[in-house]
């Protein structure tokens, strides 16, 4: 048994979305979480600066005395999970491809298209591909970078037809030209338009990786005997800019009142 937190971090408030399915499935666990809201998005940045800045969020998670850390972040797994989990041998780290991967290798056959969305780095990365096909050759999987939605999702604008028209922008010709009927999620902001992916393109079965990590996480505290119980800890939320929106989306997300959380306040020094 371990009653310490997990430690969730994200370049912003996409990494939410796994935070409910993880209360669904474990919930004796408590989380802390970190959303770099000041210098979100990270999909477009250089490797070397995403890397900087992985760094510090996770130094600050591990004197938290967290148990374990969660990369809930597409960007930051393809880029820097190798590296932090060699810094820090002792705690297991957990990046958020894998998981999904290996459920559409497992899932899917050489008769499903299988388009994979996410940033600019994760997309460049090939991360998705490579680990696909390690599993499962014959698969057929196309990547398209999206990077709009991000931004568009930080400042809250989701539910409406500009959001709706950046979705057709980015899937239209994608969805069409590759016929696909699967839909990989690939970073963790987009569950939060899943709904109006889903309404626009019925057709697709949609894979959300923050959904699948939450087997990984169990596994590994299983395994290492590290499943809390009877846990009384409260969840506390930071960000780097602890904005007004990012708290709505707290509570959106979640679906959760304030008085349920903590929420501080996280300044890093470059």
């Amino acid at each position: 048994m371990d009653n310490r937190p997990i430690g969730f971090f994200d370049s912003g408030l996409g990494g939410l979305t796994c935070i409910p399915n993880l209360f669904s499935r474990l919930p004796e666990e408590r989380v802390i979480y970190f959303g770099d809201t000041a210098r979100t998005p990270y999909g477009s940045k250089a490797v070397s600066t995403i890397r900087h800045y992985a760094d510090q969020i996770a130094d600050f998670l591990a004197s938290q005395d967290v148990k374990m850390m969660v990369i809930a972040c597409n960007t930051i797994t393809a880029t820097c999970l190798e590296e932090l989990q060699a810094r820090f041998p002792q705690m297991p780290i957990v990046g958020i491809i894998g998981p999904a991967a290996e459920k559409i290798a497992e899932n899917c056959d050489s008769t499903n298209n299988i388009g994979i969305i996410a940033t600019k780095v994760t997309i460049a990365s090939d991360d998705y591909n490579t680990m696909i096909k390690a599993k499962n050759p014959a698969l057929n999987v196309y990547s398209k970078a999206t990077p709009a939605f991000v931004p568009l999702i930080e400042e809250g604008i989701v539910d409406n037809d500009i959001m709706d028209l950046t979705i057709r922008h980015y899937l239209d010709d994608f969805v069409a030209e590759n016929n696909l009927d699967t839909l990989v999620l690939g970073c963790t902001h987009y569950p939060i338009i899943r709904k109006e992916i889903m309404r626009l393109y019925p057709q697709l079965k949609i894979v959300n990786p923050s959904y699948e990590i939450i087997g990984r996480i169990e596994e590994i505290l299983r395994e290492k005997d590290m499943l809390a119980a009877g846990n009384d800890r409260e969840n506390i939320f930071y960000a780097s800019d602890l904005s007004e929106n990012f708290v709505n989306m707290i509570q959106k997300i979640l679906e959760i009142e304030s008085s349920e959380l903590i929420l501080k306040f996280k300044n890093l020094d470059l």
